[in-house]
């Protein structure tokens, strides 16, 4: 089955994917203008975390050789929905890529792996602790043998006290708080509608592989680097992790209020809701001037941010007043002119509409030809050095030729 909302973009609104006269050919031939050409990534990772992180480098103009088991990435059966019979899921994490499927329980194969670990700038892997030690695809092992190698590593909960608990996002969004405060305070927890940690987790791993980069680059020493869900998890959580430390107060659900802010929530008008976020006083005295109130922003209950945040029981009603005045279509013209934080909410559909009003180019063009499919752009924009994406996201075992190709062309290390 092939899901018509996806392929709709190809028609309208995808941004073209040109190369730069800096482009370099990477060892399978893909040019490149990133500015991570020239390194080779060998990613034993899979579902989000670990293929979010070497899509991003990938883009970037890295070398991506998506080791997969003879089964392939559990994401290609994540299903619905599907583009062509394919897992959306795997398609949104996985381009840039080639994929060799090997059977690390087969000799042969796991020494072919050892050979692209080998042979790489960068090796990322999410196994549990310890689970490719067997394999000789440990950090230790592979170090020996390319020890300028930068060495990612994600887990669940750490390689310590946590290291035999899997490790699923949604545990993650339980064990570490973040569920109870996700939702209305009168109904139960709720985890968030994305796999946040995943993504957190796996941008902080870009981010530590391009740190150990530009190390290395100085002194020629490879190193580990080491990430978990958990961890990322309270450092992403930021204000209400710092309020517990700082001030003992343990937050919980306030729905879609802010524990320090106000207003910045949604509120209904005369027709569907609007999004407001003041946070500071002058926005607050502008707000009032626009819904035609001007006396309240001297009141003293709201003249400042704390006084607001303590009296919002009592402000809104006086704004919900206010604002059924108008419909949030004509709040949000009106808001906006004003320059006030304000928005309407939307579906995705909408979210990237609207991003195309704004000339984002939310949608790219992935793969060349008959191949190619619909895509969400990098976030990143490099004035010089351009992402691409240029290829599809690959079937499994789809490279295996020109991965073992490039591994007889590598001149063997001492």
């Amino acid at each position: 089955m092939t899901s018509q909302s996806n392929a709709a973009p190809l028609a309208s609104g995808v941004a073209e994917n040109r190369h730069t006269e800096g482009s370099r050919r990477d060892p399978f031939g893909r040019n490149s203008s990133g500015p991570l050409a020239g390194i080779v990534v060998a990613d034993f990772s899979r579902v989000l975390a670990g293929p979010y992180c070497t899509m991003l480098l990938a883009d970037m103009g890295a070398t991506v050789i998506k080791v997969e088991s003879p089964s392939g990435d559990e994401t290609r059966a994540w299903k619905p929905p599907v583009f062509e019979g394919q897992s959306t899921y795997y398609l949104s994490i996985n381009r840039n890529k080639r994929s060799i499927a090997l059977d690390f329980g087969d000799p042969g194969d796991a020494e072919t792996a050892r050979t692209i670990a080998e042979s790489a700038d960068v090796v990322v892997e999410n196994f549990k602790p310890g689970g490719l030690d067997r394999f000789g695809l440990d950090y230790a092992s592979i170090k020996e043998r390319n020890p300028a190698v930068i060495y990612a590593s994600i887990t669940g909960f750490g390689s310590a006290g946590g290291a035999a608990l899997p490790g699923y996002d949604l545990l993650v969004q339980a064990m570490s708080g973040l569920m109870s405060l996700t939702g209305d305070p009168d109904f139960p927890a709720y985890r968030s509608g994305v796999a946040v940690f995943d993504v957190i987790t796996g941008l902080h791993a870009a981010i530590g592989v391009l740190s150990a980069l530009h190390e290395r680059s100085q002194s020629g020493r490879g190193q580990r680097v080491e990430m978990n869900l958990m961890s990322s998890a309270l450092s992403g959580m930021v204000n209400q992790t710092a309020g517990f430390l700082l001030s003992g107060n343990v937050p919980t659900r306030m729905g879609n209020e802010h524990p320090s802010i106000y207003p910045y929530e949604p509120l209904p008008t005369a027709e569907g809701e609007i999004v407001l976020a003041i946070g500071n006083d002058r926005q607050f005295r502008t707000l009032c001037e626009v819904l035609g109130a001007h006396g309240l922003a001297e009141d003293p209950r709201f003249s400042t941010a704390p006084d607001r945040s303590l009296n919002r029981a009592a402000l809104r009603p006086i704004l919900q007043e206010l604002l059924a005045a108008r419909t949030a279509a004509a709040w949000f013209d009106t808001f906006t002119e004003a320059r006030l934080p304000c928005a309407p909410i939307n579906d995705v559909r909408g979210g990237i509409d609207f991003a195309r009003r704004l000339g984002l180019e939310p949608v790219v063009e992935v793969g060349l030809g008959k191949d190619a499919l619909p895509g969400v752009r990098n976030p990143i924009t490099f004035s010089a050095t351009p992402a691409s994406y240029d290829l599809a996201p690959p079937g499994i075992d789809a490279d295996r030729g020109d991965v073992l190709e490039w591994l007889r062309s590598q001149e063997p290390r001492p």
